[in-house]
């Protein structure tokens, strides 16, 4: 009998991508463990301000907290492992329950009674929601051009505006028994703010990504001593226990709040479309529409599987995005592993009544810096709009408005018929009706002005039909200053495609002539200055980039240098000055700029490293390293203005 035949190996050559490698079982358990921490406190927030304003005892908030985490853990497996070949993106990321979803389930809570009655409503909503993102994603993915940075900035800010009442109610005692003139209270708010603050001030790394949970755990051991902290119910809670499906009762179907949850689920489409792009760039895989609509898909998969858990709705946890940068861990397994730790924590009852014992005020001081934070990241989305033209501005300016009316007027909700107080009721959902609907009112329906149907890229199927002045025109906006690289590519054509037009702009690159290269390296913007000025979309010297093709240009161009200097986000002040002492130096000694590709720059610590060993090297060897530079810069470029 002859043997069996042995396995097929993998080829040596075939290597393993960062995103798919498991790291050793101790790394991956710390690294897991650090996802959880930084995740922890965001993740319990929502169960605690549900169950404070809708009237759950103290029993009720510690199944939530438990069943939320075990919840979490599960999606967590599902998005970073996947469930098939549709199901999941298969990239480390955190999945967490979405802050968008607080007011609206709130307000559907109140509205059906409060107490358990108002829990089984928001269940029905979170059931079927969940079922319509699933079976809806691949449609989706399809819809991004409706959500630009216009409406998704209007809704973020929204988020963390209408969220901001909420916490400072907290702050002051809680919506049970709120005493704004208590001292005590206070104190206690404004001092877990300051810890953490001062902790995200003074510590880097992993310090600074549990600064949150630090600021709670210091905060609820300075109440103790003032009898604010009552422990009798983690004595009373056992060491196990299992969540069960429809632990508060059979779901409850209503098609007002079905609909608001709906609308909900949209929001957080877009919110985790975007993380799941920025992922993808960081850990350096392409992210395309058949991977959003993964995302999207497990998103439902785990809000519906939360609306049976006893949970709530589901999204990618932006703050462990973060962490993913910080730490340059790519690795999905150790996601999964992080998730495998919350579903463990979450069977453990004891500690998620240790989490229920944390203060209202303590709360409230950590709600304040999260909650506002997500109102910065709005801000940031926003920066992307151009406000020249006017119908941005009604936009982000009626979303907004609308928004804080109702967050500050929650009864006007009353003035509308009873279907519409759920979708209309919550300052989220209405401030992102009114910007999704304006939104298509300018730019989507009757007679579009020129300005409102820009592409800002040049299709690839069309590169090969450009004209002259067209051709000139894409080449010349890939560098700074005048140079003569678009003629001498354009004498190499015609060009098949657009890859081998790119290919043909590099090799001109670097086959000009030594003072020709001189020159254009003098025509880039010192890195050191735009850290100075505050790296703003033009600086000294620079000239707008912008796309072959008609339309906004001038706006596409700013966004084009925008994202180029991006990275520039990433220093605090002293590391600001570090790079602009560097930057100065490196010019006095090579003669030219120091020149840096920021997208590919890495973090802080790797960019200030490069310029450090950058400034030691030989001349010719630095000549060749800012041609190098400048290629990838225009290869960033060329991707933005070639679809």
């Amino acid at each position: 009998m002859s043997p069996l035949p042995r396995p097929r190996r993998r080829p040596s050559t075939e290597a393993v991508h960062p995103v798919d490698a498991v790291p050793p079982p101790g790394r991956l358990a710390a690294y897991g463990l650090q996802h959880v921490l930084a995740f922890y406190a965001g993740a319990v927030v929502v169960p605690i301000l549900l169950a404070n304003a809708i009237g759950l005892d103290e029993r009720q908030l510690i199944h939530l907290i438990n069943a939320d985490l075990f919840t979490c853990g599960i999606a967590s497996i599902i998005q970073s492992v996947g469930m098939g070949r549709r199901i999941g993106v298969r990239l480390p990321l955190l999945q967490g329950v979405t802050f968008t979803a607080v007011s609206p389930m709130i307000a559907i809570g109140l509205a059906a009674g409060g107490g358990t009655e108002g829990l089984t409503t928001i269940y029905g909503a979170v059931i079927v929601a969940g079922l319509v993102t699933f079976f809806a994603a691949p449609y989706f993915a399809r819809l991004l051009r409706f959500f630009p940075p216009v409406v998704t900035g209007t809704v973020i800010t929204v988020i963390g505006l209408a969220l901001l009442p909420v916490a400072a109610t907290d702050a002051v005692g809680g919506a049970n028994a709120p005493d704004p003139g208590n001292p005590l209270y206070l104190a206690l708010a404004l001092g877990t703010l300051a810890v953490i603050v001062l902790i995200q001030r003074i510590f880097r790394g992993f310090m600074a990504t549990v600064a949150v949970l630090a600021g709670l755990v210091l905060g609820t051991l300075a109440a103790v001593p003032f009898g604010l902290v009552e422990l009798s119910a983690v004595g009373e809670s056992d060491w196990v226990g299992v969540t069960t499906p429809f632990h508060f009762g059979w779901p409850q179907f209503s098609l007002a709040a079905i609909l608001s949850m709906i609308v909900v689920m949209m929001i957080t489409a877009v919110e985790t479309t975007g993380d799941v792009i920025a992922t993808g760039e960081i850990v350096g895989k392409r992210v395309g529409p058949d991977d959003v609509a993964r995302a999207l898909r497990a998103d439902g998969a785990a809000t519906t599987l939360g609306g049976v858990l006893n949970s709530f709705p589901y999204t990618c946890f932006a703050e462990n995005v973060g962490l993913v940068r910080l730490t340059r861990v790519s690795s999905r397994w150790v996601v999964a592993a992080a998730g495998a730790f919350m579903i463990l924590i979450g069977l453990v009852p004891k500690a998620g009544a240790l989490v229920a014992a944390v203060p209202h005020p303590v709360l409230g001081g950590a709600a304040l810096a999260m909650f506002a934070t997500v109102a910065v990241v709005g801000i940031q989305t926003l920066s992307k709009v151009d406000f020249t033209d006017h119908r941005n501005v009604v936009v982000v300016g009626s979303g907004i408005g609308v928004a804080l009316f109702v967050t500050v007027q929650p009864d006007v909700a009353q003035a509308l018929p009873g279907w519409a107080q759920i979708i209309l009721g919550s300052g989220i959902t209405a401030g992102s009706v009114v910007a999704i609907g304006l939104n298509l009112l300018f730019f989507h329906t009757g007679r579009r002005r020129p300005a409102a149907e820009p592409t800002g890229t040049v299709p690839a199927e069309q590169v090969t039909a450009l004209s002259r002045a067209e051709f000139d025109d894409l080449v010349g906006r890939l560098f700074e200053g005048p140079t003569q690289l678009p003629a001498r590519t354009h004498a190499r054509g015609p060009f098949d495609d657009a890859a081998t037009l790119r290919a043909a702009i590099q090799e001109e690159l670097f086959a000009a002539p030594a003072g020709e290269q001189r020159e254009l390296m003098a025509h880039y913007p010192d890195l050191g200055g735009l850290v100075a000025s505050g790296h703003s979309a033009a600086g000294p010297g620079t000239r707008s980039q912008t796309p072959a093709v008609p339309g906004d240009r001038e706006a596409r161009g700013a966004r084009v240098v925008v994202r180029d200097r991006a990275g520039l986000a990433l220093l605090d002040g002293d590391d600001r000055a570090e790079l602009t002492r560097l930057a100065s130096a490196y010019r006095d000694r090579f003669g030219f700029p120091l020149i840096v590709c920021l997208r590919d720059a890495g973090d802080r610590a790797a960019l200030l490293a490069t310029a450090r060993r950058r400034l030691v090297h030989p001349a010719a060897q630095e000549h060749a390293a800012a041609l190098v530079e400048i290629a990838k810069v225009a290869g960033h470029r060329f991707d933005d203005l070639v679809q």
